[in-house]
């Protein structure tokens, strides 16, 4: 697995490298928008678990309003909707506000394939990922868990599922997860503002049944 992670990483630096280049007139684009709509920086920072629980900054498209409460997850906000701004609604159905992760990757703090990077004080979240040790690879861009039921999942079993990553990471498994990816995107399935966990029925009877990957040396 260790050939896999170093072959991974440099990867994920030359697919970041050429999709800044690539996607630079849509950032420009979403940029001047967010300026135009409401006051303050059009990147957002906060401050996320990375590998082995260290910290660093995530960067995010802004899409709230600069008095919104800090480090406070979205699903716990009273109400989320009155902070969203138009623009940022669009960016975060789309996940187009998830972009500036690009540099993140370039950094070495983030891989494209990976568990989402918790924030420093979801403390409930660290812990279930330690139980299955998906705190000790780099969180990513997307994962599995987020083409299995993203915000609608419960934190266990949304930690189960970095596990099962985890375990069966390789080149296989990051592929199904960046095509599963592509295909929620234009979906829009799983993003709940404001809420989470409404699908553990759905997986708890469907969490037995996740394939597994072999490792790849």
């Amino acid at each position: 697995m260790m050939t896999y992670i170093k072959s991974k990483k440099r990867l994920g630096f030359l697919l970041s490298l050429i999709g800044l280049i690539i996607l630079l007139p849509l950032f420009i684009g979403i940029m001047i928008a967010i300026k135009l709509e409401s006051k303050g920086p059009v990147f957002f920072k906060q401050k996320r678990v990375g590998i082995h629980q260290s910290h660093f900054n995530i960067l995010k498209f802004r899409t709230m309003r600069i008095d919104t409460p800090k480090d406070t997850p979205t699903h716990l906000l009273s109400n989320p909707d009155q902070y969203i701004t138009k623009t940022g609604k669009f960016l975060r159905k789309t996940s187009l506000d998830e972009l500036p992760q690009i540099i993140n990757i370039l950094k070495g703090d983030m891989a494209v394939i990976g568990p989402r990077p918790a924030l420093w004080n979801q403390y409930d979240l660290i812990e279930e990922r330690e139980k299955y040790g998906a705190n000790d690879v780099l969180p990513g861009l997307t994962g599995w868990a987020q083409i299995n039921g993203r915000d609608e999942l419960p934190i266990e079993f949304k930690a189960q599922l970095d596990g099962e990553y985890t375990k069966n990471m390789s080149f296989w498994m990051d592929a199904k997860c960046f095509v599963g990816t592509i295909l929620s995107v234009v979906k829009s399935s799983g993003v709940v503002e404001g809420g989470t966990g409404t699908m553990i029925k759905q997986v708890a009877s469907g969490l037995e049944n996740i394939p597994t990957e072999k490792n790849e040396q």
